[in-house]
């Protein structure tokens, strides 16, 4: 099995641009693994809310249709034109997984669903939520964010 075969979109990221992404995860853990757990409970909570390229997609799609149509039917015809453009472009990203869109959103550091997954398991194992991973005592605060994330590889 490919290691993106469920995640098209980082199948389809630039190699340099995936691994800056992977770099700046692995640096936010090795600083949580120094942090306390209400720490760790605080980022988890900010990750709860943070919106993954998927949904940045539908909003910016929905908002550029609704606004070409309403300017459409109000203003000038020509504007159906990003109306059409905004779903031709969800409609190229649902069928590839990739679109222009794509492209300048993760250049933006917008990150897929698996990678914020992947950031809030290797934080809740650094809690201690899982009784395989090493409790907080540990000294070794590099081991522990290089087992955190071994445990949420891809």
């Amino acid at each position: 099995m490919n290691m993106f075969e469920g995640d098209r979109v980082r199948a389809q990221t630039d190699p340099a641009l995936l691994e800056r992404i992977d770099a700046e995860l692995e640096q936010r853990i090795r600083y949580y693994a120094t942090q306390t757990c209400g720490v760790i409970s605080n980022r988890l909570m900010e990750l709860e809310q943070e919106w993954d390229i998927e949904r940045h997609l539908q909003i910016g799609a929905a908002g550029l249709g609704i606004t070409g149509l309403i300017l459409g039917l109000t203003s000038n015809r020509k504007w159906l034109l990003l109306t059409c453009g905004a779903l031709g472009c969800l409609l190229q990203h649902s069928v590839s997984r990739t679109s222009l869109p794509v492209s300048l959103l993760r250049r933006r550091g917008i990150r897929t669903k698996s990678e914020i997954d992947r950031e809030k398991f290797a934080l809740k194992a650094l809690r201690g939520d899982f009784e395989n991973m090493p409790a907080k005592t540990d000294n070794n605060d590099i081991l522990r964010a290089h087992d955190a994330l071994r445990a949420v590889a891809y």
